[in-house]
């Protein structure tokens, strides 16, 4: 089976991680710091932060921009559950904006009429690696004082009007994931960039129990030297030092991943522009994509049909995948009231189909997709 995607582990990454394992440190040691040092400067933030997981790193770059109990955030419902989840985790309302119907990407020209006086954060997410239309975006949360933090866990690597995606040029923080099908991997693993010290505090706070042993910080008298403080409530959410050596070594490969995903977007567009089953994904001129994701959108005539396309696609070995069904249809959402239906995510959601996308794709693997797609087009009318 031919997935959608998946990670590339090569010996020098593996050589890294073993170096770790015969080290004295296997976890909070100095190769956690190392990665951030140098995710941050790749990004072009002052600070990095990194997580247990992308979800984890969500739920802390929200409990740093001071979302809480009973507020509301805005974010959008074609992304995973963990977007509008680690709101929730915190006592938060999801208001979910309907998305752009080309990108998938939240529409920022909604935004406003969502807001309403509970509303205390906007989350964009740079769907399949497209960035969203930050500068408006940034533009509304400025006017009505609400903080952004940008879900880019598929986007690491993309450009918005020529910074990359990470900078938090137009946000407060930003978040990235690791999972193995992103474009590094750590096997689990997120983090958090971020422009703002106070934020960064938080976040490190954050991912170990909201502890801090550091004496600046500490609100009364130190007992000794070896005192520490919890000053909130947190969580170990911390990144072992085996998965930022892996990090670190697949950090060093990003430009090349990079430049392969678009090498094998760019061959999709050519194939596909005179397909009559799809419609193929386009950049916007203010970004560039990190290619996460091949999102292709089933024409009229196929949308019936969608539930067979996919089984066939499966059935000749073509690992393809729907991203995402919108979230507030999932039975937990529907038991919280959600019962919405935004025009556009609907749409989307009946047209998506995630073709195989990842550095590693062979030729022969490409050309077996095009084959099956080829295939269905003529023999499903």
């Amino acid at each position: 089976m031919i997935p959608y995607g998946r990670q590339f582990i090569d010996e020098e990454d593996i050589k890294s991680v073993v170096e770790v394992l015969k080290s004295p440190f296997i976890t909070q040691g100095p190769k956690v710091a190392q990665f951030e040092e140098k995710l941050a400067e790749y990004c072009g933030a002052r600070f990095a932060v990194a997580f247990s997981s992308g979800t984890a790193a969500l739920h802390a770059a929200y409990f740093s921009a001071g979302l809480s109990e009973g507020d509301e955030f805005i974010t959008s419902p074609i992304t995973f559950a963990a977007t509008a989840n680690a709101g929730l985790f915190l006592g938060a309302k999801p208001v979910f904006v309907d998305v752009e119907r080309d990108t998938g990407n939240i529409d920022a020209d909604l935004i406003e009429e969502a807001l309403t006086p509970k509303t205390k954060l906007i989350v964009p997410v740079h769907y399949a690696g497209f960035p969203a239309n930050m500068e408006k975006i940034r533009e509304i949360a400025e006017k009505h004082g609400l903080k952004v933090v940008e879900d880019a866990c598929h986007a690491l690597g993309a450009e918005y009007k020529g910074s990359k995606i990470g900078s938090c040029e137009y946000s407060d923080a930003t978040v990235f994931s690791f999972h193995p099908v992103k474009h590094i991997t750590t096997g689990e693993g997120g983090a958090v960039l971020t422009n703002c010290e106070d934020v960064y505090k938080k976040l490190i706070m954050f991912r170990s129990h909201g502890i801090t042993k550091n004496a600046e910080d500490f609100e009364n008298p130190p007992h000794g030297p070896w005192y520490y403080e919890m000053q909130f409530l947190g969580y170990n959410y911390r990144i072992t030092d085996i998965q930022a050596a892996l990090g670190i070594s697949q950090l060093k490969k990003l430009p090349a991943f990079l430049k392969k995903r678009r090498e094998i977007a760019e061959r999709y567009q050519m194939r596909l522009k005179d397909s009559s089953l799809f419609h193929t994904p386009e950049e916007k001129s203010y970004g560039k994509s990190a290619w996460h994701l091949y999102p292709a959108t089933l024409k009229d005539e196929y949308l019936a049909k969608k539930r067979e396309i996919f089984t066939i696609f499966l059935e000749k070995g073509i690992g393809v995948q729907v991203h995402y069904i919108p979230v507030y249809h999932h039975p937990f959402y529907r038991r919280l009231g959600y019962s919405l239906k935004l025009e556009n995510a609907e749409d989307f959601y009946l047209r998506e189909i995630s073709l195989p996308l990842y550095p590693a794709l062979k030729d022969e693997e490409f050309e077996k997709v095009i084959e099956v797609v080829n295939w269905i087009t003529e023999s499903i009318r």
